[in-house]
């Protein structure tokens, strides 16, 4: 274990490189979902229209080590979910050490993202730059869904928190008009329910409707809304009832969703905890305490790599890492398990960030994927290290 002085060296070279990286990059990037943008399969006109040669052709961008964006025409572009990220990150660095620099990122990111909504629906809400194929449903560019909706409306609540912006708080708080209106839900035998992904899907995913709770308790915290806490309690019912006995939970309910994993979980972890924080409701506690025991015992090994799955340490994903950092942030545990984060991010920086600055997607026992994903790799570091930071900045 590295002295106190070490580590902060250690995250200050770490950090300074990735910023250099992603201002280089303009917080434009790939992503790992992207390979539909390709202009070479666009050009195809029947292949790009079949659902199994969508399916494909994604996975085989997402799993080549090697890079084909480049040479198959898919460009680098902001996604909205990595812009929210980075203006969390900003907001998170401003409320550590405010100053006018930080205060002006904060101010043009949050306006890049109220650019970037979805038309067309009850409320503000938010999709990625790429059509998507995915087992369950396909959905096209900038389709909104609850994840990124949920992100980009927090982030802008983060902003609003600084800035004193109504319009921010405006358009923030209209986003539980798309949550309530136009996700579909799936109930269980005593009424409680799951949001759907999208409005174009009724699938059954834990994290996505958590993260839907979580903003909704979140913004009756702003003011009350009685129809938003009896929505988000539900969903929360539904998600602890279907926790398994040791505390893990699958991804979702759909036969193809039963895997468990490191970083879904943390997302549960730490929405089940915000709605308590805001609600005030604190039933829940048991499911949070057993799912985070499950969490930090099952899915980090004692040198520090953070296991994907709960029965296979490889692929190493940099979305799990940052992810703990965030959990135990949001949970208010970052004394307790100051030994774990210290021991994760350090593995994860000697072993992940390349000597360019960025990060890589996976370390694989073989064959890594070394791709720097702005939104899935360098916006999650970009945040962590702001809340490391901020615990130092404390001590």
């Amino acid at each position: 274990m590295k002295s106190e002085k070490a580590f902060k060296s250690l995250i200050d070279e770490s950090s300074g490189k990735l910023q250099e990286f992603v201002e280089k990059e303009n917080y434009k990037g790939w992503d790992p979902y992207d390979g539909l943008n390709s202009s070479f399969f666009q050009f195809l006109p029947f292949i790009s229209k079949n659902r199994f040669a969508r399916l494909a052709w994604i996975q085989l961008f997402k799993r080549n080590p090697l890079n084909l964006r480049p040479l198959l025409g898919v460009k680098k572009d902001f996604n909205s979910k990595g812009v929210a990220l980075f203006l969390s990150s900003y907001c998170r660095q401003y409320n550590t050490n405010p100053d006018e620099a930080k205060k002006e990122k904060i101010r043009y990111f949050a306006d890049l993202l109220i650019s970037m909504q979805a038309k067309g629906w009850s409320g503000a809400c938010w999709g990625y730059n790429f059509d998507w194929q995915a087992r369950a449903f396909f959905q096209p560019n900038n389709t909104p869904t609850v994840v990124a909706s949920v992100y980009c409306a927090s982030a802008l609540l983060d902003a609003y928190d600084i800035l004193k912006d109504d319009e921010l708080m405006s358009i923030a708080g209209s986003t539980a008009n798309f949550i309530l209106k136009d996700l579909n839900r799936t109930h269980d035998q005593d009424g409680d329910f799951c949001f759907s992904y999208s409005p174009l899907d009724r699938t059954v995913v834990y994290n996505a409707t958590l993260l839907g709770s979580r903003l909704l308790s979140r913004l009756n915290s702003y003011q009350s809304h009685p129809e938003y806490l009896d929505a988000a309690e539900k969903s929360v019912l539904f998600c602890c009832k279907n926790q398994q006995e040791n505390g893990a939970w699958a991804y979702g309910q759909q036969h193809h969703h039963f895997w468990i994993d490191n970083f879904h979980t943390g997302f549960n972890l730490e929405c089940i905890h915000a709605f308590q924080k805001f609600t005030g409701i604190g039933k829940f506690q048991s499911h949070l305490e057993k799912g985070l025991d499950y969490y930090v015992e099952t899915f980090f090994d004692e040198e520090g790599r953070s296991k994907y799955y709960n029965n296979q340490t490889f692929p190493v994903d940099i979305h799990a890492p940052a992810q703990l950092i965030v959990t135990v942030d949001a949970l208010g545990l970052q004394k307790k398990y100051k030994d774990l984060c210290q021991r994760v991010l350090t593995w994860t920086i000697e072993h992940m960030q390349d000597p360019k600055g960025f990060f890589y997607y996976q370390k694989k026992q073989f064959l890594s994927s070394k791709i720097p994903y702005m939104r899935w790799g360098q916006a999650w570091m970009h945040l962590t290290f702001s809340i490391v930071k901020s615990w130092q900045n404390e001590n």
